[in-house]
Parts: structure tokens; sequence; C-alpha cells
């Protein structure tokens, strides 16, 4: 059959040209916009590759052979396997304490639910390091892998407690009736319908606990346990050998996308759904009966050892010291450069993550996909080779321009938490409509007064959090600062290190309960913003 004429037939001439339809020509006019968006995006893919390409230039140039041998070696098997049992039984430790207490607090009757969510969210302003000190400072058998266990579950364990909670909030109550009603016992009904609902979240949460767990340093060595991040940064800042340190970092990337690429397979169609975009409904909270005193117990067991351990032992020190005075660095001025460096840093995220955020959000594309996903590959690299790569670009190609100054330690640190930043800002982008930006359009605003009038406006808390979670990043951050700091300079994680290692832990004590003070404020933002986010 053939089509009738009049379905054809074409329309009137547009204002671009003759024989040009109106709409191809508002295609052309909104593809100027995503190519301003792709310059900036892959100028800003370009820097974050700088580890990756410093590591691909190391190895070319110790050769095949050689990298061949420091990969393949006893070393590189102990230190593998040392990484991968602490990486799991740490990620599954958290997965089942951050879920339970999650749904503890969102979906039953707790004693106090709004304080205890507030208490299991604490200990994430506290650094790994400084909990590592809290305890093997205390006790001499918190060394090695059971130490090792118990702490760094004690510390991550909010990174999955924060996206579930947000996520059992944000969650349809009614799939979890109609299971119910069909006669599906309790335990099911949690393990397939609530369970399902927030494994997204989970696994989300479990992602970023095991990417901690790759670049983790300062508490491992505190504790004496041997990782890859460990003895990479001895090999570069002890043993000066860059080959092996380039080679077993390369052996770290690989592990790191190799966690990356299986959350992705195990994330699935997982994810929150409601009956309608306004049924912000909620279901009854399930009565604990007799398990309120142990579920009671065990929150106040968990709040006792993740939070009382590391702030009572800084305590104790602090007040412990009898003659020992707090000598060589003014404890204000490492807060003060500890608070500028992490706000800039966090500045200077926010803003490079706004073009691959919205080319992501509002411009979808195989090509732009990929160069928002590429930048997630920075987490996979450790924070010393950063450092370092920085530091060789800037000996190379710069004569030494920038190096060991504060610009170019705040690039190192937005560098290694741009991806925190992007989760941020895609997140906060989302949720602000195109719709208002094509009317704000259709009334004659420039395009960056659109950016700046309603998109940015609507986008505001989200941003607030992405530079959050920067600045919280950077006030915990320890071995890349240790690299770049500026000489004659300190800031609170690195005067800690110095007098912990030089066993001065009364000295150590008070940059350790300021540390947690600082971070505290962005924590708190932190978790008001998931709890924003969880309501539609």
């Amino acid at each position: 059959m053939t089509a009738s004429p009049t379905l054809t037939r074409p329309g009137p001439p547009s204002p671009a040209g003759p024989g040009t339809a109106g709409r191809p020509a508002v295609r052309a006019r909104r593809a100027r916009l995503p190519v301003v968006l792709t310059g900036a995006g892959l100028a800003v893919a370009a820097v974050l590759a700088l580890p990756l390409v410093f590591l691909l230039i190391e190895a070319h140039g110790a050769g095949s052979a050689t990298v061949s041998h420091l990969i393949f070696r006893r070393l590189t098997a102990d230190l593998l396997w040392n990484t991968v049992r602490l990486t799991v039984v740490v990620t599954a430790a958290c997965a089942v304490i951050g879920t339970a207490a999650a749904w503890c607090v969102e979906r039953t009757n707790l004693p106090g639910r709004r304080v205890w969510a507030v208490l299991v969210v604490v200990p994430l302003a506290i650094p790994d390091f400084v909990v590592s000190f809290g305890w093997a400072s205390l006790w001499t058998w918190v060394h090695g892998f059971a130490g090792a266990v118990v702490v760094m579950t004690l510390a991550v364990y909010p990174l999955v407690y924060l996206p579930v909670a947000a996520s059992l909030r944000a969650a349809d109550p009614g799939q979890e009736e109609v299971a119910r009603s069909l006669g599906v016992g309790r335990v099911r009904t949690f393990l397939r319908i609530t369970l399902g609902q927030a494994r997204g979240a989970v696994l989300g949460g479990c992602l970023l606990v095991a990417l901690v767990l790759l670049a983790e340093y300062g508490a491992f060595e505190i504790l004496g346990y041997q990782t890859f991040t460990t003895e990479i940064f001895t090999e570069f800042s002890v043993s000066f050998s860059v080959p092996a340190a380039c080679a077993l970092s390369l052996v770290l990337v690989v592990l790191s996308l190799l966690v990356l690429a299986g959350e992705g397979m195990l994330r699935g169609n997982g994810r929150v759904s409601r009956s309608g975009p306004l049924a912000v409904r909620q279901m009854p909270p399930h009565r604990l009966g007799r398990a309120t005193l142990p579920v009671l117990g065990g929150f106040t067991a968990l709040t006792v050892l993740a939070l009382g351990v590391p702030v009572g032992s800084s305590i104790y020190w602090m007040v412990a010291r009898t003659s020992h005075a707090i000598l060589g660095v003014s404890l204000t001025g490492a807060a003060l450069h500890t608070a500028l460096y992490a706000a800039a840093a966090g500045a200077l995220d926010t803003v490079a993550a706004l073009p691959i955020a919205l080319l992501a959000i509002r411009h979808a594309g195989r090509l732009r996909y990929l160069l928002e996903r590429s930048t997630y590959l920075v987490l996979a690299v450790p924070g010393v080779v950063t450092a370092f790569a920085l530091s060789y670009f800037s000996e190379r190609y710069g004569s030494g321009f920038l190096y060991q100054t504060a610009p170019l330690l705040v690039i190192c640190y937005a560098i290694m938490f741009f991806p925190l930043a992007l989760v941020g800002v895609k997140a906060s982008l989302a949720r602000a409509p195109a719709s208002l930006d094509e009317i704000a359009r259709s009334l004659g605003s420039h395009r960056l007064a659109v950016l700046w009038r309603v998109t940015l406006r609507l986008a505001g808390p989200g941003l607030v959090a992405a530079f959050c979670l920067v600045f919280l990043s950077v006030v915990t951050e320890l071995t890349a600062t240790l690299l770049l700091i500026p000489t004659g300079v300190q800031t609170l994680a690195t005067q800690f290190w110095a007098y912990e290692q030089n066993l001065a832990y009364g000295q150590a004590a008070p940059f350790a309960l300021v540390m947690i003070a600082v971070a505290a404020v962005p924590s708190y933002v932190l978790g008001r913003f998931f709890d924003r986010t969880s309501h539609p």
C-alpha cells in the first residue's frame, strides 16, 4: 500500500533557510550547547587521565620484561591475597551492618530512631587512620588481619548505611503489602522485596567500601597490615623504586576495575520505585516486640565501638600527657590550611563536574556516556600514584612548575575526589526539571543566564552536598598530602601522622579531635542531603 501524499507534504520554510523544516532548525540550535560541554568534559577527562598516563609511560620505559618480572613474583601474590580477602570480608560485614541498621532505623519502631540515625552516621567524619590510632594505641591485639577487619568495618559501614536508608525511605511500600497479602512470610518478603528494591543502594555502598579499602594507606600502616597501597607507598617514598611501584599500581588498577565491572553486572535492574510520582506513603513501622532490647543493645555497642573508642582514646591521650606540649606546628594553623585546601578542592571539583553532569543528564548519548564513565577510572588509582604523576609531569614538562605548592596539592585533591563530586552534581541536576530551562530560553534568556538563574539554583542543595563530600575527603586524606605538602606547611592529617609515628600520642590526640570536629559539619550536611533526595 502506498502512503498518502499528504503525509509527506513539506512544511513551511523555517527561519534557518528555504527548504529547511522548523524541527531540524531547533536541533541545529540545540547542538551548539553539547559541543561546548563536550569540549569542557574532554578537558576535564584529560586531566583525570594523567595518573593512568603516568603509569603507562613508566611501564613502557621499564620494559615489558621488567614489568612482568615485578608483577609475577611472590610479593605480588601475597599482597593480592591480603588485599582481596580483607576487601571481601570487610565489604560483606559493612553490607550486613549497614543494611540492618538502615532497616531498623527506617522500618521499625526502634526507640530514639532520630538519635540513632545521627549516631550511626557520625563515624563517617572520623578518618580511618584516626580510628586505627584509637584502637591500636589502647590494645596490642588490634594488629594484622583481625585488627584491620574490625577497624575498617567500624570506619566505613556508614557508606552502606546512607544510601540504603535513603532507598528504604523512597521505596514503594505497596509491593511489600501485596507480597504479605499473598501469604508470603516476613523473612521472604524482606529478602525478595525489601532487599530487591534496595539492591542498587546496597551494591553502590559496597562499591564505595571496596574502593576505599583498596586505596587506604594510613590505617593499614598503623595496624601493620601489608596491602598494595602500603607497599606502593614504600616503593615510591622509601625504596625509590618507581618501576616496582608502577607495576604494583597497575595490578591495583586492574583489581579496582574488576570491582567496578562486578558491581555493574550485579546491579542489574534493581531500583527504587513507587506507584506514582506523588505517592509519598510510608508503611507502618514493624514492631520489634521482644527484639527491642537486643536491637537497642546492638546499636549501643555499634556506637561505642565505632564512635566512642576513637574519640575516647584521643581524649584519654590528650588528658594523660603530662609534661609534653604541642610543639612544632600550631593547631590553629594546621586546621586553617586543612580547611583552605579542602574548600579549594571542593569548589574546583564542583565546577569541573558541571559540564560532564549536564552531558550525562540533559544530552544522553554513547560518546557522552563513555566520557562520564571514564572519569570514574581515577577511583582505581591510589592517591600516592596521583601525587607522583603530578610531580612527574611538573618536573618533566614544566621544569618544576608548581612543584610542592598549594595549587598542585589542590589539583591532586581535585583529581582524586572528582567522581565523588560528580555523583552529587548528577543527583542534583536530575531533580532540576529541564522544562524550566526551555521555558526560560523561550522567554529570550541567554544560555548562561538560564544556567545561572534556573539550573544552578534548582540544583543548589546537591552542589553543596558535592562540595561537602569532597571537603570531607580532603580533610581525611593522608598519602598524597604527605608527598605534595608545601615546604614548611602542615595539615591536621600530616601533623597527626608525624606525632603518631613518633609515638607521641598525647600530641597527636588534639589534631585527631580537631579533624573529627572539622569533618563533622560536612558529614551532617551529607546526611541531610541523603534524607532530602530520598523523597520524590
